[in-house]
């Protein structure tokens, strides 16, 4: 059974070489201004969960020094059951929005360059994409 999982949507992130996580989707259609005001007013809560309720990581990068590429991918523990409900919500937004979502689940995320209660960042083996 794996232990972490992740949606990501189809367009590819430019610094990590990956699937966009749905937050970055999500950000986009905002920017674009394609959400409408009650879905807009309804992300920026789910938003505030996530912000009160998440830690942002210490560290995206393989390396300390300052400027290292930002490479690593965010993936919820399965542990993390309310964190990946409400992710779930965002997944049907972005759906709803006829963008698709794809679901990966794993034991082996990639090389872990931070780990709390409810994530882990990893930066993918070398042979894998997310």
């Amino acid at each position: 059974m794996a232990t972490f999982i992740r949606f990501a949507v189809t367009a590819r992130d430019a610094s990590s070489d990956q699937q966009q996580g749905v937050f970055t989707a999500l950000y986009a259609l905002e920017d674009a201004r394609a959400l409408l005001p009650h879905e807009e007013e309804w992300f920026q809560g789910i938003e505030r969960w996530f912000d009160e309720n998440l830690a942002r990581p210490s560290r995206l990068a393989w390396s300390s020094r300052p400027n290292a590429p930002e490479r690593a991918i965010m993936w919820l523990k399965l542990s993390a059951i309310e964190h990946v409900s409400r992710m779930r919500e965002l997944v049907a937004l972005l759906e709803h929005k006829d963008i698709a979502v794809e679901e990966f689940r794993t034991d082996k995320p990639g090389y872990i360059v931070y780990e709390d209660a409810h994530q882990v960042a990893a930066i993918p083996f070398t042979n894998e994409t997310f």
